[in-house]
Parts: C-alpha cells; structure tokens; sequence
C-alpha cells in the first residue's frame, strides 16, 4: 500500500481516489505537512504545492506537465494584465490569455472530436496527432500513447478555475496574489483539482493565508460530509451502478422496455450519488484542514422546473457559466455580435453532426419565431438575447461534458427547456401554485424530463440513444408476472434505490436535525458511530470498484 502511493507509477491501480485507503494515508501526510508550516506562510503554499502535483501525477503522469504550463500561463498574464499601463492593453493580455487556455483545452479534450465532425461534414481524412505524447515518448521511452490523444485528469476544470482568476483581475475583482506559490496552491489544491467544485479566486485565496481554525462544529460537519459521501458513492452510485444501471444500459436488448425507464431512474439516483459524493468527501476534507469549498449540490431532485434544477446542480459550474459566458454575452438584457454568430455555429454543428433531426427542427422553429417576433413585436429583441444567450451557455456547459455529439444534444434540449420554460411561466396557470399535489406534479415532471435528457449523457455512442428509446417503445411487455419477477431479481437494487429517494426528498429540517444530533455527541461517541458506519459501507459495496463519473470530464 505504501509501496503503491509513494511510487512514481500512474494510473489506473496507482491514483489515490478519495475512496482509497491510500487516499487517506495522503490525507494523514497532508494534515501533518499542514501542522509542521502552518506559522510558515511560504513553505506551506510550497508544501501544498508540492503534494497538489504529486497527487495529479499520481492520476495522470506526464499530463502533470500541463497543469504546470497552465499554472505559468495564468499566474504571468494576471500579473501583466494587473500592470499594463492602458485598459486596451490589459484587455488583449486578457483574451490572448482566455484565448490560450481555450486552445489548451480544445487541443487535449477536443480534437478528435471536431476532427472527426470536420471530416464528416466536409468528406476529408485529416488526422489529429498527439504531439505531446511524441515530444514525452523521447523521455520516457514509451510510444503508447502517440496514436491518441489522452484527456488530461480535471482539465476542464482548473482550466475554468484559471480562467476566472484571470479575468476577475482584468475586471478589478481581486488583485494578483503575493507570490507565485499561493497562486498555485489554489490551483492544485487536491480535494478539489480533479473534479471541483470550481473555485473562485476572491473566495479562495483569502482563506490561505488565515490562521488555521477548527472547532467541534466544524470537525463534526466534515466528518458528517465524508461519511455521506462514502455512503453515496460506495453504497448508493456503485451497487446500483454494478448490479443494475450497467447491465441494462450495456444490452437493453435482453430487458423489457419498461426496465429501460427504470435503469434510468437509477442511473439519475446513481450520478448524483456519485458526484455529490465526491465533492462531500471534497467539502469535508478541505474543511478538516480549514478551507471551505463550494457547496456544489442542493437537493437537485426536489427541483420544481427545470431552472430549479441548474439551479440545485453542479452549482459551481453553473455559476461559472452564468459569471463568465452568459453574462458577458448579454446575460437577460441584450445581445451582440457574439450571440448571433455562436448561435449560427450552433445550428450548423447540429445540421452536420447530429442524427436526431426532431432538435433541429425545434431549434429552427425557434428562430422562425424569434424572427417574426422581432418584426410584429415592440420590444422583443430582449427576450430573443436572454433566450439565445441561454441556449448558447448550456450548449457550451453540455460540451464541457466531453468531446461527444450527444453531450452537445444533451446540453442543447436542456437549454431548450429553459427558454420554453421562461416563456411558460409566464401565462401558467400553475407557477405560483402552492397545493401539494401541484407541487408533486411538478417535481415528478422536471425529474422525468431530467431523467430522458440523460438517456444522451450515459450514451456515448451516435444514434444509441434512439435505439434505447426504440426499444422502450416497441419492448414495453409490462405485466404484473414480469414486474414481480423482475422485482425478485433485483430486490436489493431496488431497496437501496427507495432509500435514496426517501433520504434526498426528507425536509431538509429532518436532516439538520440528525447532523445537529451529531455535532452535540461526545467525541469519542461521533468515534464510534463513524467507525460502525463505515464498518457497515464496506460490508455493503460492490466489490467492483468505479472510479468517478465525472473524473473523465
């Protein structure tokens, strides 16, 4: 185990993932790193710092090499566009500085991708070559990796976190941190490198040079987040994962359709579970070392439309996406250049790439309307704006998912709903309507409605999305003998699935309840509640381990 985590090897088998023992070997480390330069404000953004990239490497090996060049990038062009002399010189250093970032990540996560869309649209056979793996194979020795491009572990996500700090400076923000150091510890800080939540400079680096604090009630919520996170992850997301969501989704041919619409209720239960589970375990070791993170998820399925609900999930991305492209285009109030040329790029993306023509067809049908709205309608211009502006941020926050036509059309029918959505509530007679049975409604429909968009997400394959959906339709076979026996074969699916439910849609006062009950009992009784429950996980976990789903994104 030692062996494994001090050991300069990579990879699958070698990343120390939060559900690890080694993981928490390093944490130990950590933990005593921070005790020894905590008075030491410099040798303790160097100590993290240190372990940041040991702990990426551990995950990605030479791939290292570029978070370096990002952290370089980013920390030089915020300190030049903090000490240019003219706001149109800070503000070409601004967008040669976003404009690089972008190519960065285009490059390593992109470039198959529009490649192959390039060469099928346009019937040529242009190749994409992983330079960077030729330039590492004459270290290294090894030519594995040259025929293909491989994603760098959380490019996406310091990408967007370098790329706010950067512009926040350029908008006057925040100002450039003190030393090189404290700008890369923000950076590589590990609870958060890989998978978020995304963090903000003016949030985050204030809190690096504070005295280190920790007291029971902070202790007590950590402890509760960890545990609710190795609960979800290990429990909810792999066991429902292992023992039903992979079987149906991999040969839905071999289930009747109606287990289809079931897979993908657990499949919604199982993504949450997975990700909210890794930023509570994210949450609550950064604050056992005195950091507070992003609250990255709020209840998503108790969400009563579908803005609700981008509301409630992977609210760091949300926020990103709101603060640094939605806002910029015009947010809800007006529109430029920028919107009407990134909405043209949408649809001709869509008319070459993808299959499922009923969207494009919506997609044109809106713009019809728009057009015709602009011509009869006084002042229409600026819901034309907001709706394009919000179509454009969730086609580019689908994209962010990864390099794939169906993340594109999953981003696109959600930023669709949102526009028909804003419309709607407008003359429904529902939207201000409190009864419990409306409410019900409400939510069952806005997670259906989440749960179908998903059938795009957990697909990566063109077309297979439609055949799953073919299948549903033309396979329903429902009866009462089918359902009981499917029930018999997946009873322990199905209870763990129930209890998912249940626990996320309680009133959140039941569950402050439990985590105040917690926070008040003698330490060495929280001691021993822990240890039973995570006693009772790993009895409990599949034995097929998983990494996280988002860590490919």
């Amino acid at each position: 185990m030692l062996n494994d985590l001090f050991s300069f090897q990579y990879g699958q088998g070698f990343a120390i993932g939060f559900t690890s023992m080694q993981f928490w070997l390093f944490f130990l480390i950590a933990m005593i790193g921070l005790a020894l330069t905590q008075k030491n404000h410099l040798m303790k953004t160097i100590f993290f710092t240190v372990i940041g990239l040991f702990f990426y490497f551990k995950t990605s090996g030479a791939s290292v090499l570029i978070l370096i060049f990002s952290i370089l990038l980013n920390y030089f062009s915020a300190n030049s566009i903090f000490k240019a002399k003219t706001e149109k010189l800070k503000k070409v250093i601004m967008i040669l500085a976003v404009v690089l970032n972008v190519l960065v990540l285009a490059y390593f996560k992109y470039a198959f991708f529009f490649t192959e869309s390039f060469n099928a649209m346009f019937h040529t056979d242009i190749k994409a070559l992983n330079y960077f793996a030729q330039w590492t194979s004459g270290f290294t020795g090894k030519g594995s990796l040259v025929d293909r491009i491989i994603v760098p572990a959380g490019v996406s996500f310091f990408t967007f976190q370098s790329i706010s700090y950067v512009v926040d400076i350029y908008r006057k923000e925040i100002e450039p941190v003190k030393n090189f150091f404290e700008y890369s510890f923000f950076i590589t800080f590990f609870p958060h490198i890989l998978m978020g939540p995304i963090a903000r400079a003016k949030d985050f680096i204030p809190q690096i040079s504070r005295k280190y604090y920790l007291d029971k009630d902070d202790f007590s919520w950590s402890v509760i987040q960890i545990v609710k996170g190795l609960i979800k992850k290990l429990v909810l997301a792999d066991y429902i994962a292992n023992h039903f969501v992979d079987k149906v989704i991999d040969t839905p041919e071999a289930y009747p359709g109606f287990l289809g619409i079931i897979a993908m209720w657990a499949y919604s239960l199982q993504i949450y579970g997975d990700f909210s589970g890794y930023t509570d375990i994210a949450t609550g070791v950064a604050r056992l070392m005195g950091f507070k993170l992003f609250q990255n998820f709020d209840s998503p399925y108790k969400a009563i439309n579908v803005a609700d609900f981008w509301r409630r999930w992977h609210r760091s991305l949300g926020a990103w996406l709101r603060n640094y492209l939605y806002i910029p285009l015009g947010g809800n109030k007006t529109g430029g250049w920028g919107t009407y040329i990134s909405t043209f790029c949408i649809f001709l993306f869509l008319l070459f790439i993808t299959q499922w023509y009923a969207l494009i067809f919506i997609y044109v049908g809106i713009t019809c309307f728009y057009l015709l709205g602009i011509l009869v309608i006084p002042n229409f211009t600026k819901y034309v704006h907001r709706d394009l502006n919000l179509l454009i941020t969730m086609v580019v926050g689908g994209l962010w998912h990864g390099p794939s036509v169906n993340f594109v059309v999953w981003g696109t029918m959600n930023g669709l709903a949102l526009v028909l959505y804003n419309h709607w509530k407008k003359v429904s007679p529902y939207e201000n309507n409190t009864s419990k049975l409306t409410h019900f409604w409400k939510i069952f429909i806005t997670f259906n409605f989440i749960t179908f968009t998903r059938i795009w997400f957990i697909m990566q394959d063109n077309g297979a999305p439609m055949d799953f959906l073919d299948h549903i339709w033309n396979h329903f076979e429902f009866s009462g003998e089918t359902f009981l026996k499917v029930l018999s074969t997946y009873q322990a699916v199905f209870i763990i699935m129930l209890c998912g439910f249940v626990v996320h849609w309680l009133p959140k006062k039941i569950k402050n309840w439990w985590e105040d009950r917690f926070a008040k009992m003698p330490m060495y009784a929280q001691a021993l509640s822990v240890a039973l429950i995570i006693l009772m996980i790993y009895q409990a976990v599949s034995d097929e381990s998983r990494g996280f789903v988002y860590f490919s994104y």
